[in-house]
């Protein structure tokens, strides 16, 4: 038998940028974090670093090009909690190589795919037992505006520029991981949204973000901590709802 003290978390990409500070704000609101990183020096500083502010919040290895890690990963959370009641798949990367359909390298469009999408997936679908033993799981899966088909065709959209065919379409391809799963669980109980962070200084796009990682974990940390009549299947920044 497990001791229920607190809602527990597993936040992948939680050793830097909005990741972390996902993690710090759950900490904050009483959830006991797991943060997920492949590195593990790495992620036990930052695990460390939230200790040093009062938060309940340990290191733990998992890699999403690394299937045993997630499985390993699955494996320590039913051993020490029995249950997970938040996931937030947050890890995603971009690859040099990447860029317009005619000239994109298909190797970097693949290795992107690989982590965004793929890795998300085995992530999530090792963790659903687990989310199952839930009362109320909530999945949340970080995507990107640059994700939505709807703003991409949209003439004069702020970001209409940017055109990268591994990126945009693994996290249209994650929206769609939400929308499909959030069905799936529906008589489950388990909430699934996808997060839009907004243009965040991060090391992701060299910190050229026009705001602070406070502000890009507002909207995943909110949608981890719906109510249980708050939505499903939908795709959120801060302030509204996204267009798919």
């Amino acid at each position: 038998m497990h001791a229920v003290t607190s809602r527990t978390a597993l936040v992948t990409g939680a050793n830097k940028g909005i990741g972390f500070e996902i993690s710090r704000q759950l900490g904050r609101a009483g959830i006991h974090v797991l943060l997920g990183a492949r590195d593990p020096t790495r992620g036990k500083a930052a695990a460390s670093l939230l200790h040093a502010e009062g938060i309940a919040a340990r290191f733990i290895h998992i890699d999403l090009e690394n299937s045993a890690t997630i499985q390993a990963a699955a494996t320590v959370i039913e051993k020490e909690h029995g249950r997970l009641d938040i996931l937030v798949n947050n890890a995603g990367c971009r690859r040099d190589g990447d860029g317009l359909p005619g000239k994109a390298s298909i190797d970097a469009v693949r290795r992107v795919f690989e982590v965004n999408f793929f890795g998300t997936l085995a992530v999530t679908q090792a963790m659903l037992p687990l989310l199952r033993q839930s009362i109320s799981a909530r999945i949340v899966n970080v995507s990107s505006e640059l994700g939505s088909l709807a703003l991409n065709g949209k003439a004069g959209w702020e970001f209409a520029h940017v055109k990268l065919l591994g990126y945009n379409t693994s996290k249209a391809a994650l929206n769609m991981l939400t929308v499909l799963l959030a069905a799936e669980l529906h008589d489950a109980g388990i909430k699934v949204n996808s997060a839009n962070p907004g243009f965040t200084a991060t090391d992701l796009n060299g910190h050229r973000g026009h705001q602070s990682v406070e502000q890009g974990a507002v909207a995943a940390t909110r949608l981890a901590l719906l109510e249980d009549d708050g939505p499903t299947g939908g795709f959120f920044n801060a302030h509204r709802q996204e267009p798919w």
